[in-house]
């Protein structure tokens, strides 16, 4: 970065500051990960110089040829790795990519049924400041009390009593398969889409370690980065009669051109997950998860639902008498990240949480494996169980950058 260096001294800092945060930390935020340097290379590329709206072969501006070939390459790579009939790479984030879902099969006013946000949904499954919240009707449907899982008996019994003309699937904080192909029935009994939202697993997905949404869906939506491992940013599958209405959507429905350098970016990364390598990776993501979410029992801590079988898990902080927000600020000062998040039935507002969320993809991402959960697990504790001592809190963070100096991130930064 020299000429960074050279030309904006300020901003190269909080970059190089960045760097050794990234390398000396243990990030345990589920929906983060680390790109391959390929990927970035691809992001940072001249591919950031070119307008190109419109699609491949059909651009409003000359000189898009190479445009095509990158953009081409991102979709029958995302074809081929989710087994879809089409897919449109060009939305700026999985939140646009939703957008466009819904508009295409939807007219604003229309019914949702989807996951409430404090059971572990997302912002664009329904929040009432969210445009989704805001244009449509949304009824939202929980897990059980008594299990924390979903029940699709009972999600049966609300989609046939309020008739939405969508179900939307996936969540941002749910450590549980989802059956995709019973809500598909659900779906059908009444007519309505079916739509998925599989950002938080799309690399599980891809690794055929959990069911595959383009198999029943109508339309499938997803992020490029957390479990998939590329560059910020979203991706729509679909069945192939839907691709005129979604194209449109996206392009000029609700983006002007697409961002070709993190298309680039993304073809790389798609590329990246059809390897042997990725799906080894991806079934490691899983392990370190179990082996983190068993550990962090064996130290006294809930776990929602009584285990994890993705990337993620829920950890309830109620019975050691801790908030979700006290408990990610305790933690980060010994340099171990995770996020404040409500837990089913959360007694706490969503800016202060019961409880905590954890996942394993960028740790797995280092090379860490189930050794090293347990040493996570005991950390967690040891931090958590320091009543805020500066000196316990340094002797953790101390243990947090010996473990981190062993595995690497980029070598060479």
């Amino acid at each position: 970065m020299e000429h960074l260096k050279k030309t904006d001294p300020a901003v190269y800092k909080a970059i190089r500051d960045e760097i050794i945060r990234q390398q000396n930390g243990l990030e345990l935020i589920a929906s983060e990960n680390f790109t391959s340097r390929a990927v970035m290379e691809a992001q940072g590329s001249v591919m950031t110089n070119k307008y190109s709206e419109g699609y491949p072969k059909k651009r409003w501006y000359n000189g898009c040829e190479y445009m095509d070939v990158v953009e081409s390459l991102a979709i029958e790579r995302a074809k081929e790795l989710f087994h879809a009939e089409y897919a449109n790479v060009q939305p700026h984030s999985g939140s646009q990519a939703n957008m466009a879902a819904y508009f295409a099969l939807l007219q604003p006013g229309e019914k949702i049924m989807a996951m409430s946000l404090d059971h572990g949904g997302h912002l664009t499954h329904g929040h009432k400041i969210n445009f989704s919240g805001r244009l449509f009707q949304i009824v939202s449907y929980g897990v059980s009390k008594e299990t924390e899982m979903l029940d699709y008996d009972e999600m049966e019994d609300m989609a046939m009593r309020e008739r939405p003309r969508m179900i939307l699937a996936g969540a941002s904080a749910y450590p549980r398969i989802i059956d995709f192909q019973r809500l598909k029935e659900i779906a059908d009994k009444i007519e309505a889409s079916f739509v998925v939202d599989m950002a938080h697993i799309a690399g599980l997905v891809a690794a055929g370690l959990h069911p595959n949404p383009c198999d029943s869906c109508d339309i499938v939506t997803t992020t490029t980065h957390k479990t998939l491992r590329g560059p910020r940013g979203g991706l729509i599958l679909a069945k192939g009669k839907y691709e005129k209405d979604i194209n449109m959507q996206v392009f000029p429905g609700i983006q002007g051109g697409p961002l070709m350098h993190v298309i680039a970016a993304k073809a790389v990364a798609l590329g990246e997950a059809l390897t042997d390598e990725f799906r080894s990776y991806q079934k490691r993501i899983i392990d370190n998860a179990k082996a983190l979410a068993c550990e962090l029992e064996k130290q006294g801590l809930r776990i929602v639902s009584g285990g994890t079988d993705n990337h993620l898990m829920l950890v309830d902080l109620q019975p050691i008498n801790m908030t979700g927000k006290d408990a990610a600020n305790l933690l980060y000062k010994a340099d171990i990240t995770v996020n404040k998040n409500l837990i089913p039935f959360d007694p706490q507002s969503p800016f202060v949480t019961s409880g905590i969320r954890i996942g394993t993809p960028a740790v797995t991402t280092r090379g860490m494996g189930r050794e090293e959960m347990v040493l996570i697990a005991q950390f967690i504790y040891r931090a958590l169980k320091s009543g805020g001592e500066e000196s316990r809190i340094n002797e953790v963070k101390d243990d947090v950058h010996e473990l981190c100096r062993k595995f690497p991130l980029y070598e060479g930064i």
